[in-house]
């Protein structure tokens, strides 16, 4: 009786590993890339954060003693701080507890600097994170939108209302919304903090009016930017070949437009989020919301340097994690970095 015949599946073929291997290394050679510059960067903005400390004037004794303090009393301060050692030797120490979260003690409050600068993250970050949910949507839905019409009404309305909003400084607008909606009206509160026991409507109701400002700043810089997308993918190649084959208009835009026209305004609006948490000095300080841009303009008030530094230093990682954020985001999209060479 004859022997039925297995069909053995064939091995992989060396060329077929070597083009996985290329698709794979391609993308981590591209954030290995981003990962040492991001590195390279933070370290430098230690240095020149614990510089600008240092070339600060004042005496950091009798700051925080006060003017009427003894001469002897401010120099022994200083010897505690440390604030008479050569500028390497603080600068080291400084960096090194830094390294391991220990940011010192802060000079206005007596207490570790971490807490403080902790707390500040959280309020700004759910600040930024609210103003992102709502931007974001609305200036990439804008920006499609006033493409698809483009060369109507809509799209120049979309088009110059974004301009607009966009020239607008944010203390302007965010004064503005204070005396019409806040005082006039008196829809939406001036205060930006929900007391305490507030659920999360009334807590974003509280919270609306320090994003619109945000909201106006950035929706014209993102439909400007999706519209143009949408634009350039519309005349390609693709898109008419798509639409030669007979494929409908929506699936057209939806399977082969989109994807292509997104991808920079997406990666542009990953890096947005970094400012939105850490860039929020002039928003927090008109609506005294207590986040990380109000902490730091309050602790150089008060020269108050190692919540200071810890600030800046907090900052600097958020816009670093979120262009490092950017990049992941952009090398998942973009086919050419999964290709040979595409890096």
């Amino acid at each position: 009786m004859a022997t039925p015949l297995t069909t053995q599946p064939a091995p992989p073929s060396p060329a077929a590993g070597a083009v996985r291997a290329a698709r794979t290394s391609g993308p981590l050679r591209f954030l290995a890339r981003r990962a040492a510059w991001a590195l390279f960067t933070l370290w430098l903005l230690s240095v020149l954060v614990f510089w600008g400390g240092q070339v600060l004037p004042g005496d950091i004794g009798r700051a925080i003693l006060g003017p009427l303090a003894d001469a002897r009393a401010v120099a022994a301060l200083n010897h505690q701080l440390g604030a008479d050692r050569p500028a390497l030797q603080q600068y080291v120490a400084w960096i090194t507890h830094a390294l391991t979260g220990d940011f010192g003690v802060s000079w206005s409050y007596r207490q570790p600097v971490a807490p403080f600068v902790g707390e500040a993250l959280l309020q700004s970050a759910k600040l930024g994170l609210f103003a992102f949910v709502v931007v974001v949507p609305l200036g990439i839905g804008g920006g499609v939108w006033a493409a698809l019409h483009a060369g109507r009404w809509l799209d120049r309305a979309i088009s110059t209302g974004g301009l607009c909003a966009s020239a607008v400084p944010e203390f302007v607008s965010a004064i503005a919304l204070i005396l019409v909606f806040g005082v006039e009206l008196r829809w939406l509160p001036i205060e930006a903090v929900a007391p305490p026991g507030a659920g999360v409507l009334d807590t974003l109701r509280h919270l609306l009016l320090p994003v619109l400002p945000l909201v106006f700043v950035f929706f014209g810089y993102l439909a400007r930017m999706a519209r143009a997308g949408m634009l350039g993918a519309l005349d390609a190649d693709y898109t008419r070949t798509a639409i030669l084959k007979g494929l409908p208009r929506r699936v057209v835009i939806v399977r082969h437009v989109l994807r292509n026209a997104l991808l920079p305004t997406v990666t542009v609006a990953a890096t947005q989020l970094g400012y939105l948490i850490g860039g929020l000095v002039v928003v927090e300080t008109l609506f005294r919301y207590p986040g990380i841009g109000s902490l730091i303009y309050n602790a150089a008030k008060a020269k108050d340097f190692p919540l200071l530094e810890a600030g800046v230093l907090a900052i600097g990682a958020i816009y670093t994690l979120a262009n490092l954020g950017a990049d992941l985001l952009h090398a998942l999209l973009d086919p050419r970095l999964r290709t040979p060479g595409g890096a």
